[in-house]
């Protein structure tokens, strides 16, 4: 997921794909102690996008960049 894709979106949207990556990232966590992880660079990719999409809910609080237009 890059940034400028997530900047075209709004709050909300934002808000719903953190939670739903916070919710895979949980469960791959799992199924890796139980399974063993197939992937484990999903794992990081997941931190890095809910970090991303927790930045720029951040930086749009804080007034540093707005949403930009689609």
């Amino acid at each position: 997921m890059k940034a400028n894709e997530i900047r075209g979106k709004e709050n909300s949207e934002i808000l719903f794909d953190t939670e739903k990556l916070e919710n895979e990232l949980f469960e791959m966590r799992f199924r890796s102690l139980t399974e063993g992880n197939q992937d484990p660079s999903k794992i990081k990719r997941h931190r890095r996008d809910i970090a991303r999409l927790k930045t720029i809910l951040q930086e749009r609080e804080l007034h540093i960049r707005g949403q930009e237009p689609r």
